[in-house]
């Protein structure tokens, strides 16, 4: 379901707006609704991500236990 809003912008936003919105024609509504979905989308995104990020293992503890050691990594083939 889309909702109206309305928003102020000042002379020279509400200039680039129109003038954004004919190049990719579009609506100055459909624009600014299009960049507020894609920032929202963004934040979501970035957080879930970080909230993932945060619940992996450090790198050194996972990784630490399969590491050659330092004759093996230097060992010729």
């Amino acid at each position: 379901m889309l909702k109206n809003v309305t928003i102020t912008l000042s002379e020279e936003a509400a200039h680039w707006a129109r003038k954004k919105a004919a190049d990719e024609n579009t609506s100055v509504s459909r624009l600014v609704g299009r960049m507020i979905e894609d920032q929202m989308r963004l934040g979501d995104a970035y957080w879930q991500a970080y909230e993932r990020w945060k619940k992996l293992p450090a790198s050194g503890e996972k990784s630490a236990k399969n590491r050659l050691s330092r004759s093996e990594s230097h060992e010729r083939r």
